[in-house]
């Protein structure tokens, strides 16, 4: 069995003993990594617990070999002072089984008019977000960048015009137009991103740049990384996988932003490989089978990925030697364990065991999310998650 959860030494002795007596089980070709760490997730509770709960999201998470995640603030409350947040935090407490750490809001009820109260919320969030809707407001973008740097926190950005998205809800690309869909262009995405950052350049602030999607977007942010702006992106299996010319007439290939094209998806595999892109995330956004079920027009935006992130990942990139299985850990695990300011997989007894020889098939009905709507479904990868301990304890274990 391959070890790429390094300084073994240092796990105190219970933990290496499930390593050793799981290992003594198997006769695979296994592999113990550092569990991930997810920074963009929609857990939906407090809110829309019929999309999913703190339980069943996390639970999906550990079954997909995650040790942490960040939650996003579109919710019922909306996380924008501290009463909200507190809601959230005690849900947290009571039910996650693995690390969950909350998003505050840029702006009250994330509507892009009004400050949220960032200071008080900073000692109990990992940054702020108005994930779900672009902060268009040039002006407040600035003053939450400041004010966020001078909390040491993060500003952590869904970039999206809505005036250029102009009713869209695809990609304007190959598919849209052959089947009389409404596209959204790219411009709607990497437009907000080059104002950002120039503002973080201006300000200092630290900004990381959500689910990015298009070419343009991957250039803006090598250019800016070269002027020495303090900036880290991240994008999706989905958008790695998938072209628009896949799309189908069902709503489980319909997020925000969009699959888009052939194009725009060697631009991101390329920004990986040369590090314009620092991690992997799911923006894992579940909704209802009824929210699903309306077609690409009027369904829901969103799907599920905390259980298929890593399988994905590893049998598209590591298996055909797009890149290493190094690589990829330090994409889920170490990159943004370091920009978050989370303590190691080492630090803090965080580990899975995988095994990869065998193929199958994804399966939504058996996800442990309520979420069912995901791209990959029925599609054939490797990896399956053994074994999950978060913290020294043990949080998922295959039956």
């Amino acid at each position: 069995m391959k070890n790429l959860f390094l300084h073994t030494d240092s796990l105190n002795e219970t933990t290496k003993g499930k390593i050793d007596s799981l290992i003594s089980q198997l006769d695979k070709d296994a592999i113990i990594v550092p569990s991930f760490v997810d920074v963009h997730v929609h857990l939906r509770e407090p809110g829309f617990f019929y999309k999913e709960t703190i339980k069943t999201g996390t639970q999906a998470a550990a079954r997909g070999g995650y040790s942490w995640v960040c939650s996003m603030p579109n919710l019922n409350p909306v996380p924008d002072c501290m009463e909200s947040l507190q809601q959230q935090l005690d849900i947290i407490e009571k039910d996650a089984v693995i690390n969950v750490i909350p998003y505050g809001a840029i702006t009250v009820g994330e509507k892009g008019r009004e400050m949220a109260d960032l200071e008080a919320m900073a000692p109990h969030v990992i940054g702020f977000s108005d994930d779900g809707v672009g902060l268009n407001d040039k002006k407040l973008m600035k003053e939450a960048m400041v004010r966020a740097k001078a909390m040491g926190k993060m500003i952590v950005a869904h970039c999206e015009d809505m005036e250029e998205r102009a009713g869209g809800y695809i990609h304007d690309g190959k598919y849209a137009k052959a089947h009389g869909h409404k596209g959204i262009n790219s411009a709607s995405e990497w437009k907000p991103v080059e104002r950002d950052l120039k503002l973080a350049e201006e300000t200092g602030c630290s900004y990381h740049v959500c689910h990015i999607s298009t070419k343009e977007t991957v250039e803006v942010i090598r250019k800016a990384k070269a002027r020495g702006v303090d900036v880290t992106c991240e994008t999706a299996p989905h958008y790695l996988v998938f072209c628009d010319e896949d799309l189908q007439e069902d709503a489980r290939f319909k997020m925000n932003p969009p699959i888009r094209s052939a194009e725009d998806r060697q631009a991101l595999i390329e920004g990986l490989l040369d590090g314009t892109i620092d991690m992997i995330a799911t923006d894992h956004a579940p909704h209802s089978e009824e929210e699903k079920s309306r077609g690409l027009k009027d369904s829901a935006m969103g799907i599920v990925g905390l259980e298929t992130a890593f399988p994905v990942m590893y049998t598209h990139f590591v298996k055909t030697g797009i890149m290493t299985m190094e690589q990829l850990v330090k994409l889920m695990s170490e990159n943004p364990r370091k920009r978050f300011g989370l303590p190691s997989a080492e630090e803090n007894g965080d580990f899975a065991v995988w095994e990869l020889g065998e193929e199958y098939e994804v399966k939504p009905e058996e996800f442990a999310t309520k979420g069912r709507a995901t791209p990959f479904a029925g599609h054939k990868v490797y990896g399956k998650c053994l074994l999950n301990v978060c913290g020294g304890k043990e949080v998922y274990k295959a039956e």
